[in-house]
């Protein structure tokens, strides 16, 4: 079996919400690791973000049903993104039969795509 998801947005909307809940927003959304490697780079942040959302539609839910960091992007050491599920994102992962997955992020100066596909 096979599950994925997609999203794309744009690096302003991002950014709005940075100005409008600065470190709040950050906390709520990125890890630590995250926000750690990211340093601050709107184009990192926005991906993440993206990808984050496309792992919600392959588990065949929304972000509410889960916490925005139960959904962590990390990088391996040659910069490839990797995935790492927490809390109630790996328990719904793991209760559909999802055990390898594949994400994939990219920008352009202007918008952010997340890719996550998921196999059982």
């Amino acid at each position: 079996m096979i599950t994925s998801g997609v999203d794309m947005i744009a690096l302003e909307r991002v950014q709005r919400a940075i100005d409008r809940h600065g470190d709040r927003f950050l906390k709520r959304i990125f890890t630590d690791r995250e926000q750690g490697y990211c340093a601050g780079r709107l184009n990192s942040l926005a991906g993440r973000f993206a990808v984050k959302e496309a792992v919600a539609k392959a588990l065949g839910t929304g972000i509410g049903d889960m916490d925005w960091t139960d959904i962590e992007i990390v990088t391996d050491s040659r910069g490839k993104p990797q995935l790492e599920l927490h809390n109630q994102a790996q328990q719904m992962a793991l209760d559909q039969g999802w055990t390898h997955w594949s994400v994939s992020l990219s920008h352009t100066e202007t918008h952010a795509i997340g890719f996550a596909v998921a196999t059982s």
